[in-house]
């Protein structure tokens, strides 16, 4: 196998080496949106993958934002109808986004997810930076998605089913343009929103709904996060897997 799409595994393979056979990839999907629930998945591996590599049905798996709607969809039915690949998924709804704020629906979402597996995950990789409300030992890696296969594998998984759910919330409630958009805050979006009003699952702890400056601050919530910079530049794109 190329060596790029060994490193991609190399997170997952150290554990391996170490005896850590139940290594788990965590991400979540819709942290941003002003509408409907986030979605975290889990994704484990099979350790025999350290020595044959990642199947070749696998390759060109990568971060889900870097992928279009059909290669998600792809990745998805693999994933999880492969018989030696574990997943799990959960969703928080709006209710508790808006009862707890966004940051700790999402990790909820994951602590959901990693709790149906069977047996229970040894080590989990994240996304990002270190989760604290996480219940698993954990690996935190910034860009985790693009850096990890089994991160990628559980970004696909969370995208994948909130985007599906979106499509649903369009039929029941027609108007929003929820499944064009999936509640992201789209000019369509905002002139919806402006000529409808709110619906039951609009996240009311987020601008327009509220002021922006609280939306802020409750992204902030964990001291262990950096306070959110609007002029910060974005995060450079995943290479191609």
């Amino acid at each position: 196998m190329a060596a790029k799409h060994w490193h991609r595994l190399s997170h997952e393979s150290d554990l391996w080496r170490k005896g850590l056979t139940l290594v788990a990839g965590v991400d979540e999907a819709g942290c941003g949106p002003l509408a409907g629930p986030v979605a975290a998945a889990a994704v484990v591996f099979p350790c025999a993958w350290r020595q044959t590599g990642l199947p070749s049905k696998l390759r060109g798996l990568n971060d889900s934002k870097q992928l279009d709607a059909e290669e998600r969809e792809k990745f998805f039915q693999i994933i999880t109808t492969h018989p030696e690949i574990r997943n799990a998924i959960a969703t928080v709804d709006v209710e508790m986004i808006d009862r707890l704020n966004i940051r700790q629906a999402a990790w909820r979402a994951m602590n959901l997810a990693l709790d149906q597996l069977q047996p229970r995950s040894e080590h989990v990789l994240v996304d990002g930076l270190r989760i604290r409300w996480l219940t698993y030992p954990q690996t935190a890696l910034v860009d985790g998605d693009c850096r990890s296969y089994s991160i990628a594998a559980a970004s696909v998984l969370a995208k994948v089913t909130r985007d599906r759910l979106m499509v649903e919330f369009d039929k029941q409630y027609p108007g929003y343009g929820f499944a064009e958009h999936k509640g992201y805050a789209t000019p369509r979006h905002y002139a919806a929103i402006k000529e409808h009003g709110a619906c039951p699952i609009h996240r009311r702890s987020f601008a327009p709904f509220r002021p922006m400056e609280t939306e802020l601050e409750l992204f902030a919530a964990d001291a262990s996060l950096p306070p959110l910079n609007a002029s910060a530049a974005p995060l450079p794109d995943c290479p191609p897997a």
